[in-house]
Formats: C-alpha cells, sequence, structure tokens
C-alpha cells in the first residue's frame, strides 16, 4: 500500500490538515471529517482509512481548522462550512469523483454543501438527527436535503438519534446494534467492539460498490 501522506491546506477558515491514505487503484476518494468533540482518530475513521484502499477508494481523514488551530470547541455551523469549502479543491485534485462524509458535526456538513461542491455522494456516520434529549430539534432536513446518494451509519442506541427516529427519505441506512454516538458498544451487548466496527467499514464497503 502507498504511504501515508498529510497535507496542509489553507481555508478562509484557517489552516486545515488532511491525512490522505492512496488506494493503489483509485476510483473514488472518500474525503471524512470529525465531529465537534473529537478528532480524525476516532476508531470508525480509522478503520474506513484501513479497509477501504483496498477497494479503490482514496481516504482523505480531513482535520477542520478549528482543530488544527488547537480549539477545543468547533464553531458555528456556517464557519465548518467554509472550512470544506476551502479543502474542496485539494480533495478533488486526484481527479476522481469525490464522496464527501463525516461523522456528527462532520456529517451535516457534508449533507449541506454536497449539491454547491458537486459530491459524488455523501457517507454521513452518527448523523446528529437532534440535541441529545431534544426530538423536536430535529435536523432531518439538512439530511434529506444532501441530493446526492446518501448513506447514514448509526448507532442503535445513538442518544442523538436512533435509526428508528430518522425519517422516510431517499438514503441508506447501516445500523450498529447497541452502538452510542462513537459506535462504542456495551461490554454486556452480544457483539464485540470489533464486531461493531466491522459492522460499519463493512456497510461502507458495499455501499461504496453500488456507485456509479
Amino acid at each position: 500500500m502507498t504511504d501515508v501522506t498529510t497535507e496542509i491546506v489553507g481555508t478562509d477558515a484557517g489552516d486545515a490538515r488532511v491525512t490522505w491514505h492512496p488506494a493503489p487503484k483509485p476510483r473514488l476518494v472518500l474525503a471524512v471529517s470529525h465531529g465537534a468533540g473529537g478528532g480524525i482518530e476516532a476508531r470508525d475513521l480509522r478503520a474506513l482509512a484501513e479497509v477501504l484502499p483496498a477497494h479503490g477508494v482514496t481516504v482523505a481523514r480531513v482535520e477542520q481548522p478549528w482543530r488544527v488551530a488547537g480549539k477545543k470547541v468547533a464553531p458555528a455551523p456556517k464557519t465548518l462550512d467554509v472550512g470544506w469549502r476551502g479543502l474542496w479543491p485539494a480533495l478533488a485534485a486526484p481527479g476522481l469523483p469525490v464522496i464527501s462524509g463525516g461523522r456528527s458535526a462532520g456529517a451535516r456538513v457534508a449533507c449541506r454543501t454536497a449539491v454547491e461542491l458537486g459530491a459524488h455522494a455523501v457517507l454521513a456516520l452518527s448523523f446528529p438527527l437532534h440535541p441529545p434529549g431534544k426530538p423536536e430539534k430535529s435536523r432531518a432536513e439538512e439530511l434529506l436535503g444532501s441530493g446526492v446518494p446518501t448513506l447514514v451509519v448509526q448507532g442503535g442506541n445513538d442518544p442523538f438519534g436512533k435509526p428508528e427516529e430518522f425519517p422516510a427519505g431517499d438514503f441508506e441506512m447501516v445500523e450498529v446494534p447497541y452502538g452510542d454516538h462513537g459506535f462504542t458498544v456495551p461490554k454486556r451487548a452480544p457483539l464485540g467492539q470489533d464486531e461493531a466496527v466491522a459492522i460499519v467499514t463493512d456497510g461502507v464497503v458495499k455501499w461504496v460498490g453500488s456507485l456509479g
């Protein structure tokens, strides 16, 4: 496998950092960013970077400018979108179709900007359908408005929205049973943590294979 490389990309929201995991024979790029409380070390983002290159997908794990700057709290959604827009030319530079992806807040960014940026598809990991305990504050419109083929991977016990809470819409869903917002499963669950992560990667591999 080709060596992993890191690139700093300037945006109007500050410098972002892209960690590239190249596929030997790439046909797609998956650009995936983190949530509002974590970084690209999240277990699902690491697992996708390990698994997908063998399936023809170059993975770009993206650290948003606020994270690169060492801040602990994400800025407003509009600022997140500005950073993602600024990154896009670098993500599209390999000349391949780009799947816009992210976990939690990063998934919202991907959905909001997909059509505008010409994304091939959207991968929404742990889409935060609503703040915990506040189902009336739904963000379903962002997901339903992505305008491109969309896969949601959601923990069965995610306090930001369980799979059964999602409205019907033009997207596919993979459920990680017992998983929370970070796809962590309880020790008493009938599946282990490695199995839970494999559900994520297997689901994404299958979906990516179905994209034209």
